[in-house]
């Protein structure tokens, strides 16, 4: 488990430090991937150099996330910083492409884990099945959901809980009405 300063502002670069380490990637093999050096990706990542939005793209795509993830959004108040997500502040992350908006509940990407709060459209499904190296814990909030995971379906209902550890799995909302969950991955994954 990490423990940092609470008085320490969690940033761009320690997410980017966290997500890199996550995938299993060294500072040179990044920078590597990046074309760039690795006393510059080190810089960045103790926020001592600020990437272009070009450098973003890079990175992100490196990473494989979002753009949009590594964007801060709403500033939370200095007494807030690292502990407290606001509704509004949320990141969103991933692609809304399959009908599935998630948005970042932790503060941060620097522990051990994730927290990420999933609307899943009407009549949306993934058609790929999603394979990660995590483990995953999942709660429906509200409406319903089926989720296939190792090739066995199960129907959820609100207040029902999954779980996935590094099986494949795939989701799909049948229903008219969108259906919410709170997802815990660890590690992070975006």
């Amino acid at each position: 488990m990490r423990h940092d300063l609470p008085d320490t502002p969690h940033t761009l670069g320690a997410d980017l430090r966290a997500l890199r380490k996550a995938r299993g990637l060294k500072l040179l093999e990044m920078a590597d991937v990046l074309g760039r050096s690795v006393g510059w990706l080190s810089q960045v990542e103790r926020d001592m150099s600020e990437p272009s939005i070009t450098d973003l793209r890079e990175i992100a795509a490196c990473l494989d996330v979002s753009v949009s993830m590594l964007f801060r959004h709403a500033a939370a108040p200095a007494h807030e910083a690292g502990f407290v997500v606001r509704k509004d502040a949320r990141r969103p992350i991933g692609s809304s492409i399959a009908g599935l908006v998630e948005e970042l509940l932790s503060p941060d990407l620097t522990d051990d884990f994730e927290m990420v709060h999933s609307t899943f459209l009407p009549h949306s499904k993934i058609k790929d099945t999603v394979i990660r190296p995590t483990q995953e814990v999942g709660y429906l909030v509200s409406g319903t959901l089926q989720i296939e995971i190792n090739g066995k379906s199960h129907h959820l209902n609100p207040g029902d809980s999954f779980r996935v550890r590094g099986e494949p799995f795939r989701w799909a909302n049948q229903s008219d009405e969108p259906a919410v969950a709170i997802w815990v991955i660890a590690p992070p994954v975006y």
